[in-house]
């Protein structure tokens, strides 16, 4: 697999990694975890900067649908986004799926400043 995950209940944090190319059903697993866990409300940090995908534009878009299906259920805890300038084009869709929620939401460069950022957010 390669989209790793933990979700911190005492910290209110949940951690994703992309190593690889991570597929539609990867997202769906890690977003079905997230919902049964009732941690939505917490902050997110998704380190991408080791990921690829090669979903198509179809199943971004049905992607995006459930994203924004989510974001209606109620509040969304802050995001930040870990993504190398290069990679910038490849998550701007998602990333602009992901905007629509009413929540902080950062792009970062680095695990470090996102992880700083997010710890400077109430948990």
């Amino acid at each position: 697999m390669s989209l790793d995950w933990t979700i911190d209940a005492e910290a209110r944090l949940v951690v994703i990694v992309a190593d690889g190319e991570v597929t539609r059903r990867e997202m769906d697993a890690l977003l079905d975890e997230i919902i049964a866990k009732e941690a939505m409300i917490y902050r997110k940090l998704f380190d991408g900067s080791r990921g690829d995908t090669s979903m198509t534009s179809e199943e971004l878009l049905m992607l995006g649908v459930r994203f924004r299906a989510i974001h209606a259920q109620g509040r969304m805890g802050a995001l930040a986004v870990v993504v190398p300038d290069h990679k910038a084009e490849l998550v701007a869709q998602v990333l602009g799926m992901l905007a629509a929620a009413d929540r902080p939401m950062r792009v970062f460069r680095g695990p470090a400043l996102a992880r700083r950022w997010l710890e400077s957010l109430p948990g």
